[in-house]
C-alpha cells in the first residue's frame, strides 16, 4: 500500500514537473511574440518621429527606417505646420467632427440599443434590420445620391450625420443592455420610473464600461476618417479635417524636386503633422485602457 501510494506521488511530481517546463517554454515564447509585435508596432512610430526632426535633404536621400535624426536636428518642420493656418484649421476641423460626430452618435447608440434590448412585436424585425446593415449596404453613389438630396453636400452635416454610428456599435450597447439584470429593471419599474429614468438611472450605468468602448472607437474613427470629407467638401477646404490635409501635403511633396530651388523643409512637414495628428491618441489611449479591457469582456458573468 505504502508503495503505491509513493508510486502515485512520483507520478504527479512528474507530471507537475513536465507541467511547469512547458507552461515555461509557452509563455516564453508568448512574451517573445508580444515584445516582436511591439516592436514592429514601434519602428514606424519611431521612423517618423525621427523624420520630423531630420534634416529633409537627407531624409530625401536616406533609405530605410531612422533611428536618429539624420542631418542637423532641426524643428523646421513643426515651425511651418504652425506657420500654415490651413493645417492648424484642419485640427479644429477635426476636433470638431471628433465631438459633434462622437456625441450624435452616442445618443444614437444609446436609445437604438435600449430599444433593441427591450422586449416588444418589433424586436425582431428591428434587430434584424440592423444586422442587415451589417452585411449589405447600398454603396458608395447611391449614398452620395442620397446625401446630395438632402442638401449636405459642402457641408459640414455631410461629415457629422452620415457617418456618426454604425449597426456594430447598436449591436454592442444592445448586448450590453441586455446584460443587465432583468430584476434591476423590473424594480425600477415597480417604483414608478419610466423608460427614460430606467434607460439614464438603472440601465445605462450598469454598460458604462461598454459605453466607454463605443465612444474611444468612435472617437478613433472620426480621427482617422479622410475619405468622407474628400466626397463631400472636395471644393470646400475650410472644412477639410486633418487627416485629409495629411492626404494634400504628401501628394504635394511628391513634386518638390521638380522646383529649381526646392524647400527640403517642407519635405519634413508630411512627418510633422502625422506626429501631431497620432500624438493625442497615443497620450489618452492609456487612460482608457482598463475601461476598454472591461467592456470587451463585458458579458461573460450572466445573472
Amino acid at each position: 500500500m505504502k508503495k503505491s501510494i509513493g508510486k502515485h506521488r512520483y507520478l504527479l511530481s512528474s507530471l507537475a514537473q513536465k507541467n511547469s517546463i512547458v507552461s515555461t517554454v509557452v509563455n516564453l515564447l508568448l512574451a517573445a511574440f508580444l515584445l516582436l509585435a511591439a516592436f514592429a508596432c514601434f519602428i514606424p512610430l519611431w521612423h517618423v518621429a525621427m523624420a520630423s526632426i531630420s534634416d529633409g535633404r537627407f531624409v530625401l536621400s536616406h533609405e530605410g527606417p531612422l533611428w536618429r535624426p539624420v542631418g542637423k536636428a532641426t524643428p523646421n518642420g513643426y515651425k511651418l505646420i504652425f506657420n500654415d493656418s490651413s493645417l492648424l484649421r484642419g485640427y479644429l476641423n477635426t476636433l470638431i467632427y471628433v465631438i459633434g460626430a462622437t456625441s450624435l452618435g452616442l445618443s444614437i447608440n444609446i436609445s437604438g440599443g435600449y430599444v433593441l434590448s427591450r422586449k416588444s412585436k418589433l424586436r425582431v424585425f428591428l434587430t434584424i434590420t440592423v444586422l442587415f446593415t451589417m452585411i449589405f449596404n447600398g454603396g458608395l453613389i447611391p449614398t452620395y445620391m442620397v446625401i446630395r438630396s438632402l442638401g449636405m453636400i459642402g457641408t459640414r452635416w455631410a461629415l457629422l450625420i452620415p457617418g456618426c454610428t454604425n449597426a456594430f456599435f447598436l449591436v454592442m450597447m444592445m448586448n450590453a443592455f441586455r446584460h443587465v439584470p432583468e430584476s434591476t429593471v423590473e424594480a425600477a419599474r415597480i417604483d414608478g420610473a419610466g423608460h427614460l429614468r430606467t434607460l439614464i438611472q438603472v440601465m445605462l450605468p450598469q454598460a458604462k464600461s461598454m459605453m466607454v468602448v463605443v465612444v474611444i472607437n468612435s472617437v478613433v474613427m472620426q480621427w482617422n476618417s479622410w475619405f468622407n470629407a474628400s466626397i463631400y467638401v472636395t471644393n470646400r477646404r475650410e472644412y477639410w479635417p486633418l487627416q485629409l490635409w495629411i492626404r494634400q501635403v504628401v501628394a504635394e511633396n511628391t513634386s518638390i524636386l521638380q522646383n529649381a530651388n526646392p524647400n527640403y523643409d517642407r519635405w519634413l512637414i508630411q512627418y510633422a503633422v502625422i506626429v501631431i495628428a497620432t500624438l493625442p491618441i497615443l497620450l489618452a489611449f492609456p487612460f482608457f485602457q482598463e475601461k476598454l479591457e472591461k467592456g470587451m469582456i463585458m458579458g461573460g458573468v450572466k445573472e
